[in-house]
């Protein structure tokens, strides 16, 4: 009995210590689960800090590569002192603008002179029509006295004849002229003083200091003005021998271009729907050297604009191969090719031909120093064709590692 006893108070001591023990737990749980929670936004905080962090970092990258393309300019800048033949290109800019200037400033000043002396020719041209009207006046009056004399003449012999009705008519007629005669001496005495008056004004115009070796001058300005006009028509000729020399030039870059577009085509493209393409030039406006430019493709005896008539992949394959062809035309100086993604778009057998055109380029161009073949692409088996060992020792991948940097690493080619 006594040992049942002792039984039920350990069991009820152990149903306290329980009941003790659950509610102690309460708050512990609670508190668990708080910190569950705060270790739970506390690992999404430093999630997001990382992540914003990388990107970041990613930035800087970024702006470091940039920085070393920047300075490697800097340097391929000062190794072809390009700024000293920049220099000296703005020195003999700015002598011929000086030049330029000095022409303007002498020719500005001969068309002055020239306006100066076409207003003293004016002047010495109404002097002459005075000094000719004074002449006719003395003429005139010259002619008024004979007149007179002949009429006086007339007037006695038919006083001594005693009259006659035909005398009377020829007098009549001749007093008639004389009046005329006399109305015309009058008026010009009138004209006659006035250009007196004038020629007194213009001789003493002529002393004065600003008229002195007005001959000389006139001839020599005269002699300017000559010479002007004949250099002005030898630059008009100048410009247009070296307008049509650039026109000739751009017709045969064009049918070069077009030649190595053709050929690259041909080799490239394994479709059986365009035979080749080539761009065409529109010169724009009358007098200019400005041109408009299209893409056409030759299908049959047919030919069509590109644009809009054909498939991403052409589009593609069409941007290329312009790009080899202006590089092949205009950049054997600057041998450096980038091409980023050029398989976009393309099917199987064209990315092959491609490569294929790639690969004969760099066998051309195995000779030239300079020249530098950048392919970026994620096309392994397209990187597997145009990377040989005969043409390079290793290329570069760029891939992310286990913290999502970017890494770039060298792989060795291998036949």
């Amino acid at each position: 009995m006594r040992s049942f006893r002792i039984i039920i108070i350990r069991s009820l001591s152990s149903l306290f210590l329980l009941q003790h023990l659950a509610a102690a737990l309460g708050p512990l749980s609670r508190e668990k689960e708080k910190q569950q929670s705060d270790h739970k936004e506390l690992k999404i905080k430093l999630e997001q800090e990382y992540e914003e962090q990388r990107k970041e970092l990613d930035e800087y990258q970024m702006e470091v590569d940039t920085v070393l393309k920047t300075m490697s300019k800097i340097k391929e800048y000062y190794d072809l002192k390009k700024g000293e033949r920049l220099k000296e290109a703005q020195e003999k800019l700015s002598i011929s603008e000086s030049q330029l200037e000095d022409c303007e400033t002498v020719k500005k000043k001969h068309s002055n002179d020239i306006s100066t002396l076409k207003g003293d020719y004016d002047k010495q041209e109404k002097l002459r029509r005075e000094i000719e009207d004074n002449l006719n006046y003395r003429k005139t009056k010259a002619e008024v006295e004979r007149r007179t004399n002949e009429i006086e003449t007339l007037e006695n012999t038919v006083l001594q004849m005693g009259g006659s009705s035909k005398f009377e008519v020829d007098l009549r007629k001749l007093l008639q002229d004389r009046d005329r005669l006399l109305s015309e001496l009058n008026r010009c005495r009138g004209t006659m003083s006035v250009f007196q008056s004038n020629i007194s004004k213009n001789k003493v115009e002529l002393k004065q200091a600003h008229y002195k070796d007005i001959d000389k001058r006139y001839f020599d300005q005269l002699l300017q003005l000559k010479t002007t006009e004949m250099a002005n028509k030898d630059l008009d000729r100048y410009y247009n021998a070296l307008d049509k020399a650039l026109m000739r030039f751009h017709t045969m870059k064009m049918e070069e271009i077009n030649k190595i577009i053709r050929e690259l085509w041909q080799q490239t493209y394994r479709g059986q729907d365009i035979d080749y393409i080539r761009i065409h030039s529109d010169a724009e406006g009358s007098g200019t050297r400005s041109y408009s430019y299209k893409v056409l493709m030759q299908t049959g005896d047919t030919e069509l604009e590109m644009r809009g008539r054909c498939s991403a992949g052409q589009k593609v394959l069409a941007s290329l191969i312009i790009r080899l062809a202006l590089a092949e035309t205009f950049c054997l100086n600057c041998g450096i090719l980038a091409l980023d993604e050029p398989t976009t778009n393309l099917d199987g057998p064209n990315a092959e031909s491609l490569a294929g055109a790639l690969l004969r380029i760099m066998d051309d161009r195995k000779g030239q120093e300079n020249f530098q073949l950048i392919v970026i692409t994620h096309d392994e088996r397209f990187a597997h064709l145009i990377g040989q060992r005969q043409h390079a020792e290793r290329y570069y991948r760029v891939a992310k590692d286990d913290h999502q940097h970017s890494i770039i690493e060298a792989q060795e080619i291998f036949d």
